[in-house]
């Protein structure tokens, strides 16, 4: 995504500091100057003073952005990971001392771009605004009750058809992607929709037999696992489409030894009946 950078910090006497009227100071990524833009239409933030980003890959940021951020240290916030190889840097939303990178997007990505983004940073997670559209959230509860499946994993469903709850340019992601639908600006007031909006939905990637596989998470649970043990949503999301997967080979193969059984005892009863005639 092209555009301006939206920068939370920027380095003032090499201290990172949040913009205020009338400061001044330098880019984390290029070192170029940036001035603090403190409006009452946009958050506050640094900007470039050429208006031309360092970083092609950021968007300006939201209330939504920074609520999430706040959920985080400061020193993982803005974090500028660059490859080694190429010399290409990219501002990651938040880099943990895990080295694992959560992006919060709120616009439109293009799937090649998405692609490229999720190659580029590796050990990754997005989370995205489930309310970006008025229609993200309806297609999602309707979809919710038309192709959710339970599994014996609690909180965990199989979806046949999850072009039908998400973003077509999400479901086939090579990394969690967790869907937030509660609306920071504007909550609920039904009981139900509220507890709805509250629960995260992590789309791991893969398949089971043809299936999506979804999982229920609470915001609680999501931050405590990013800060200690973000490995688990990489390993979770490998072991739960596999092993959902085998339980179902496992189950279709019952059922059709039970199917060829059935068949075998009906055979063998009619073979029974005629040898009894004669």
């Amino acid at each position: 995504m092209s555009g301006r950078i939206y920068m939370r910090f920027a380095l003032i006497d090499n201290k990172r500091v949040e913009a205020q009227p009338g400061f001044k100071g330098l880019c984390p990524g290029c070192s170029q100057q940036v001035i603090a833009k403190c409006g009452k239409q946009r958050i506050h933030h640094w900007a470039h003073l050429n208006n031309k980003s360092c970083d092609s890959w950021w968007e300006a940021e939201t209330e939504w952005h920074r609520s999430w951020k706040n959920n985080f240290p400061v020193e993982w916030q803005e974090v500028f990971l660059p490859d080694v190889i190429t010399g290409e840097k990219h501002v990651a939303d938040v880099c943990t001392c895990h080295d694992f990178v959560i992006e919060f997007q709120h616009s439109h990505i293009d799937p090649k771009e998405r692609t490229i983004r999720e190659k580029f940073y590796k050990n990754m997670v997005w989370v995205l605004d489930g309310t970006r559209l008025k229609r993200d959230y309806p297609r999602f509860l309707k979809g919710k009750k038309d192709n959710f499946r339970s599994t014996s994993a609690q909180g965990v469903f199989l979806v046949s058809f999850p072009d039908e709850c998400f973003p077509a340019a999400w479901i086939e992601s090579s990394v969690p992607v967790v869907f937030d639908f509660q609306d920071i600006i504007s909550l609920p007031t039904d009981s139900t929709d509220t507890i709805t909006r509250n629960i995260l939905w992590c789309l791991f990637p893969g398949r089971a037999e043809g299936s999506a596989v979804l999982a229920a998470l609470s915001r609680e649970y999501f931050v405590n696992t990013a800060h200690n043990n973000p490995q688990l949503f990489i390993s979770a999301a490998h072991s739960f489409v596999n092993n959902l997967a085998n339980s179902i080979r496992q189950e279709r193969q019952r059922q059709a030894n039970i199917q060829a059984n059935m068949i075998f005892n009906q055979l063998s009863q009619r073979r029974g009946r005629r040898h009894f005639r004669c």
